[in-house]
């Protein structure tokens, strides 16, 4: 007796094509939007900086002096394994407040043997706290709620929120001003906004999606995060940022976040960037 013969099973050959294209698809757009740290990647478009430049550049330090020591020791080794005529670090702001070495952050970001790098310092929204603060001792309780007391204290200056009078906050905000030494008092004086290199462009917080780059606004440069971070605008160059804490790196299409949360991770983290190529050193 013969065994009956199999069904013959029909072929839909336009079903396999589609399918296989999904597939390329869904394999491509992960790719495309994946978090990468300690990797070179690549997105759909080609950003550069300066031919001839590479790049660090540093997220929120928050006085963790100890851990600027370490990634500036790495910086200096890194770059000497690269051939650029120009080696800058951006700095992107936020080094005061919450640590509890901010007065030696300072000290670190201004020493002398790295005069070989061109180094670009960014104002964050605790610099502008603190610059407001010796201006205008109302907003004490703000700033001092955000991370305050951490500067206050690397400068000697004794304080607490145990109900203080106009009078006692006044105090404090002389005898801050006393104690920053005049080097430091320049350094914040001095902090820029933005900077840009090439194809990026290095703020604190991000950009307001829809305006001019070089028409935005402090309070959005310094503060800014949901409207700037959900939105997937092409903002003609990349926007390089701290402010916004997050486990890994973040590098999308738009927009590279380096703020690894050193103050509380013990991680700091910069972005190595040299032609169309982005690294990452960490602590």
């Amino acid at each position: 007796m013969f065994a009956s013969r199999p069904n013959t099973v029909m072929v839909d050959m336009a079903t396999i094509t589609e399918n296989i294209k999904n597939i390329i698809m869904v394999s491509w757009l992960s790719k495309l939007i994946k978090l990468t740290k300690g990797n070179s990647t690549t997105t759909l478009r080609e950003y550069k900086v300066p031919q001839g430049c590479c790049v660090y550049a540093v997220g929120d330090i928050h006085g963790r002096a100890d851990l600027l020591q370490k990634l500036h020791k790495s910086i200096i080794e890194d770059a000497k394994t690269r051939q650029c005529q120009e080696k800058i670090i951006v700095y992107l702001g936020d080094y005061v407040d919450r640590g509890a070495f901010v007065k030696e952050t300072i000290d670190e970001l201004l020493r002398d043997d790295l005069k070989k790098f061109r180094r670009e310092y960014l104002m964050g929204n605790h610099e502008q706290l603190l610059l407001n603060f010796l201006e205008d001792p109302a907003i004490f309780e703000y700033w001092f709620n955000l991370g305050g007391q951490a500067t206050l204290l690397s400068y000697g200056v004794n304080a607490s929120m145990s109900g203080p009078s106009i009078e006692n906050i006044q105090g404090i905000q002389e005898e801050l001003l006393e104690k920053i030494p005049d080097r430091h008092m320049q350094f914040y004086q001095s902090l820029k906004p933005n900077v840009q290199l090439g194809d990026y462009f290095f703020v604190h917080a991000g950009i307001k999606p829809g305006i001019a780059l070089h028409d935005q606004e402090p309070e959005d440069i310094y503060w800014i995060r949901d409207e700037f971070l959900s939105s997937r605008d092409d903002h003609k160059l990349k926007i390089v940022h701290g402010h916004t804490v997050t486990q890994e790196v973040q590098n999308y299409s738009n927009r590279l976040c380096v703020d690894t949360g050193a103050y509380a991770t013990g991680i700091l983290t910069c972005a190595v960037l040299e032609e169309d190529q982005i690294n990452f050193l960490s602590t």
